[in-house]
């Protein structure tokens, strides 16, 4: 089972209110620009757990999940 991971993530805000990622910051304090923002909607984190905003994105050519909740923002990791 996959666990949360916690981010750092700096984001943009338009001034309609949407959210848009633009770099994460994982535990171990590497960084990852955003390339490319695929998807956003509200859905279940399935394999660790909970529910929040589901940004579907593309960094280093890979698309992976990055989920909102409540202002905190997470990764599901390998446990």
């Amino acid at each position: 089972m996959a666990r949360r991971a916690y981010v750092k993530v700096v984001v943009e805000v338009s001034t309609e209110g949407r959210v848009r990622p633009l770099s994460v910051e994982w535990e171990d304090g590497r960084c990852f620009e955003v390339n490319r923002l695929l998807d956003v909607r509200r859905a279940a984190a399935t394999k660790a757990g909970g529910q929040g905003m589901r940004y579907t994105v593309r960094i280093l050519g890979r698309e992976t999940y990055l989920f909102e909740d409540e202002g905190r923002w997470f990764v599901e990791a390998r446990a």
